[in-house]
């Protein structure tokens, strides 16, 4: 591989795409449910929590569109990236309204940058997705979502992944997850998810070298975005997000956060080896 970008490629950058959402209450309430949230107490009308954004939006690509990961085939909706395996790594969010139910919103999607590289685990390239959320004339926010596409493992391999990091001490609040199946699936389902490391286990270890099928990082976000609205007072405003370590579905694990400060709260996930895995800096309004 090579660590200039190909003419096709650079090609991409600054390429955009609409997509439309109705923000429906059926949705709603099953978002709810799967949060484990009374799916009744939403109304047309709510106000949604402001992180909710990240929720709607799919990507609605025919079936005939989508390759053997289970992502739409590269080209499709996405740069055609020449290395097989994708895996989302970090965000910068800033939010200025939030939707609510009932809504008719959109999503502008723009390439905002490709990088090709050489890292410790192998050649990569960063593509980073640049996402503006708006109902109407209405700014609602700005997503900046970092996506990596690193080589296939080879046969026999498995998925490298960097030296663990010890979870910082002395958390203010903490919650314990289990991530099950039929979480993972339920989230994977609204969020029109079919990336088969998910769900797949053979699939996940065979072809992509986990140890098993592999918790969706935007769950993790999600529920750890969750967590630390629930534990902060004020109004989220924004947040940066980066994963750090795998989590496999079927883990147990504890999310945890600071005390506020400022309007700064640090929040972060934990395995049941004190390995940080996730991390949030988020602001409050």
């Amino acid at each position: 591989m090579s660590a200039t970008l190909s003419p096709e490629l650079q090609g991409w950058v600054g390429r955009s795409r609409v997509v439309e959402e109705d923000v429906g209450l059926a949705a709603v309430r099953r978002i709810a449910g799967m949060l484990d949230m009374d799916p009744a107490a939403f109304r047309n009308g709510d106000l949604l929590p402001p992180h909710w954004f990240t929720l709607f939006f799919a990507d609605a690509t025919r079936q005939s569109e989508i390759g053997p990961d289970g992502h739409p085939q590269p080209g499709v909706v996405l740069p055609p990236i020449p290395l097989p395996r994708r895996m989302g790594a970090g965000r910068r969010v800033v939010i200025h309204d939030c939707l609510r139910v009932g809504d008719t919103a959109s999503k502008t999607a723009e390439v905002a940058a490709i990088l090709p590289k050489q890292a410790r685990t192998g050649f990569i390239t960063v593509l980073t997705m640049r996402h503006t959320i708006r109902r109407g004339s209405d700014l609602i926010a700005v997503d900046e979502f970092d996506a990596i596409y690193r080589e296939a493992v080879k046969p026999g391999e498995t998925s490298g992944t960097g030296a663990p990091l010890p979870a910082p001490a002395g958390a203010a609040w903490r919650v314990e997850k289990h991530l099950s199946p039929a979480l993972v699936f339920r989230y994977s389902a609204i969020t029109w998810n079919a990336h088969r490391i998910h769900y797949d286990a053979d699939y996940a270890r065979q072809e992509e070298g986990y140890p098993a099928t592999v918790q969706n990082g935007g769950l993790t976000m999600q529920l750890l975005l969750d967590a630390a609205v629930a534990h902060t007072p004020g109004r989220l405003a924004g947040f940066t997000a980066r994963l750090t370590r795998p989590i496999y579905v079927g883990d147990t694990v504890a999310l945890c956060g600071e005390a506020p400060r400022d309007g700064k709260v640090t929040a972060w996930v934990e395995d049941r080896d004190g390995h940080l895995c996730a991390q949030l800096d988020c602001s409050f309004a």
